[in-house]
């Protein structure tokens, strides 16, 4: 497994400069967190870190391996990349929609192999899909849906999990089940990148955390010595406590 680091870290898009001189490390079998607030870059700066991005300054690396010298088909079998809301408008079944997510790694002649089904088989089951493989994916729930496509996205086995705001949209339940997911994926060995809104679920899952703002990076470590009063107060510019109760942590915004 590679850690995945942003080295002086640029992108513009439509001719403004939207991340500046971001740098980061994120080490293999560790969970981190991207955090900040409306604005503050954090889909430009996943989207740079799975290479969809092109860096206007700096790069992007897989161990000491720029991403732009991995030829694209060995990128997509490495990273798997999951972008906000994720959609499916035809009624494919979903199995055959995790089964999407072996693209990368398929012969370029054939059907799928028999020595992959196993992959699928335990994809469904790691995300409780068992039951739903003939179901249409356009009529999954919200939480259903996010299961399927983590299952996609992590079918391959790559080493590099890209995801953001996996939580959006759902519930309670299924948004503390999709980080849980997550940080199985990161305890398997995986590198597993998360922007994030839910403070209060990062706190519970986080071990590293990249703290945006205004396209700069203002904190990145580990998640006890990121996770304080003093820089969330100045990352969302209100002030924050952390409550300490027997269930964990929290965090409270109060009036300024």
């Amino acid at each position: 497994m590679s850690d995945l680091v942003l080295a002086d870290l640029s992108v513009a898009r439509g001719g403004r400069v939207v991340l500046e001189g971001v740098s980061a490390r994120f080490a293999a079998g560790r969970l981190a967190v991207v955090i900040g607030p409306n604005g503050a870059g954090k889909s430009t700066l996943l989207s740079a870190a799975a290479g969809l991005l092109a860096p206007a300054k700096g790069e992007v690396r897989l161990g000491d391996v720029p991403l732009s010298r991995i030829g694209r088909r060995r990128l997509a079998q490495r990273r798997a990349y999951l972008p906000q809301n994720p959609q499916v408008d035809w009624p494919i079944s979903v199995e055959r929609l995790v089964a999407l997510g072996l693209t990368p790694v398929l012969p370029a002649f054939g059907g799928l192999p028999a020595s992959l089904r196993p992959r699928i088989e335990g994809a469904l089951a790691a995300h409780d899909l068992l039951a739903l493989r003939d179901r249409p994916a356009d009529a999954l729930s919200g939480g259903e849906l996010s299961r399927a496509m983590l299952a996609r996205a992590t079918v391959g086995e790559p080493e590099i999990l890209i995801v953001d705001e996996p939580t959006a949209g759902l519930d309670p339940r299924h948004a503390l089940d999709a980080v849980r997911r997550l940080r199985s994926h990161a305890d398997q060995g995986r590198t597993v990148v998360m922007a994030i809104h839910d403070l209060d679920l990062a706190i519970r899952v986080a071990d590293d955390v990249l703290a945006l703002k205004e396209g700069r990076a203002i904190a990145s470590g580990p998640a006890a010595a990121t996770f304080t009063e003093p820089a969330l107060t100045r990352l969302y510019d209100v002030p924050a406590r952390l409550v300490r109760d027997p269930d964990g942590v929290s965090v409270r915004f109060l009036d300024p």
